[in-house]
């Protein structure tokens, strides 16, 4: 397929573009910053900003899905402004395009622990991540009232760490997957085996879902 991908740059877009490059796939990255990727066989850069919705339909036009990794960073003091200004951009691009499939890499804090709570509203949820994940609840709450495109939301486990590929992961819907009392996580690698999975096999068309290992 033709791929294009937003967020090639950072933590789990890396790894997406490392997996649909492994299978073969063609992949149009867009970045802010092109010089940040290396030259690789079946990659093309372009220069597009994720917060401009002219820019992003440009650039995602005539591909077969897009997939957003997008995240301005945990760093960035504005980071909630900043993502939702990315996401509202990203939905209006892709959708101006004419590209149907959108998958949608979000968080686990709009995961529910219990009836009618999610991970972002409890106690425990670490502050210093509370403003991306209130803001990535609220691009899951923007998709699901979109109609006119193919759209999955995908939200990593609880906890998502660096390690092997193992091709391996379970999948489940609306909660947090769990290994017995603790939480349950998977690599970077294999979020990105999952993503890949789903795009070329469709299972969750206008639907969230999340795994783990």
């Amino acid at each position: 397929m033709n791929i294009a991908l937003i967020g090639a740059t950072g933590f789990v877009g890396s790894a997406v573009l490392d997996e649909l490059l492994q299978r073969g796939h063609r992949v149009t990255a867009l970045a802010r910053h092109p010089a940040k990727l290396a030259a690789r066989q079946g990659l093309t850069v372009l220069t597009a900003d994720a917060q401009d919705a002219t820019q992003v339909a440009q650039a995602v036009a005539g591909h077969d899905a897009v997939v957003s990794a997008y995240n301005p960073g945990w760093t960035v003091p504005d980071i909630h402004d900043q993502f939702l200004a990315g996401t509202r951009a990203i939905y209006a691009g892709v959708r101006v395009s004419g590209v149907r499939r959108l998958l949608v890499v979000g968080g686990a804090g709009s995961l529910y622990v219990a009836p009618g709570v999610q991970l972002v509203d409890t106690p425990e949820f670490p502050a210093e991540y509370k403003a991306g994940a209130l803001a990535a609840r609220e691009a899951l709450k923007l998709i699901r009232q979109e109609n006119m495109l193919d759209w999955t939301f995908l939200s990593p486990p609880i906890l998502l760490a660096p390690g092997e590929r193992t091709g391996q992961y379970r999948v489940g819907a609306e909660a947090p997957l769990m290994n017995g009392e603790q939480p349950g996580g998977i690599s970077v690698k294999d979020l990105a085996v999952a993503i890949v999975d789903e795009l070329e096999v469709p299972r969750h068309v206008q639907q969230r879902f999340t795994v783990a290992h």
